[in-house]
């Protein structure tokens, strides 16, 4: 089984998900692949709306959930994070070089570090020196990464990961995809589980 996995290095949503769909995939036997789409293409291209331009009313109940969903997991994030929303194409393009060019498992551990320090520890994924010290903490070489992750193609593969993403019906942050089956969000991964269940 195989699981392709929408994500967004600025989304709580993505973040309190980030370690039970890691936790599914090797329960199930599973593969899971990340792919850090540009959500603000998505949005454009499927009605959404993003944060600022979302009403009053849903904004206000986002935080609600955010703090219900916290409290829930045990997650300790902070509901309004100093860099919120960062520019992530610089990490989105590390972890895609990551994942094209060393494997899943470290561009997927990467994603996870990224969002942990934007939602847990008030750190600034976009500055160059933190998303070297993140990049060393899940046990890659900083250099080699960042060198790798400034190569234009992995801005051109997002583009297209995006586009396919799209096409494929993908509207929100996270998605988990399992053949035809998509689920959209972090509260939807007791459906994953029981799709990964069934084989």
């Amino acid at each position: 089984m195989h699981i392709d996995y929408y994500a967004s290095l600025n989304s709580p949503w993505t973040h309190l998900g980030a370690a039970r769909i890691e936790a599914l995939a090797a329960q199930h036997g599973a593969t899971l692949r990340i792919f850090p789409v540009d959500f603000g293409t998505i949005f454009a291209g499927s009605g959404g709306l993003p944060l600022p331009k979302r009403s009053p009313q849903r904004q206000a109940y986002r935080l609600q959930e955010l703090a219900r969903w916290r409290d829930a997991l045990g997650i300790p994030i902070t509901t309004h994070p100093k860099h919120f929303p960062h520019n992530e194409l610089p990490a989105a393009s590390c972890v895609i070089a990551v994942r094209e060019t060393i494997g899943d498992a470290p561009a997927i551990a990467l994603a996870h570090r990224v969002l942990k320090a934007l939602w847990e520890e008030e750190q600034n994924p976009a500055d160059p020196a933190t998303l070297a010290s993140l990049i060393r903490d899940v046990g890659l070489d900083a250099d080699t990464v960042v060198a790798l992750g400034s190569d234009p193609r992995w801005a051109d593969r997002r583009a297209a990961d995006t586009a396919a993403a799209l096409e494929r019906g993908v509207f929100g942050a996270p998605c988990y995809v399992i053949g035809d089956d998509i689920f959209w969000g972090q509260d939807r991964l007791d459906f994953v589980a029981r799709r990964l269940a069934r084989g």
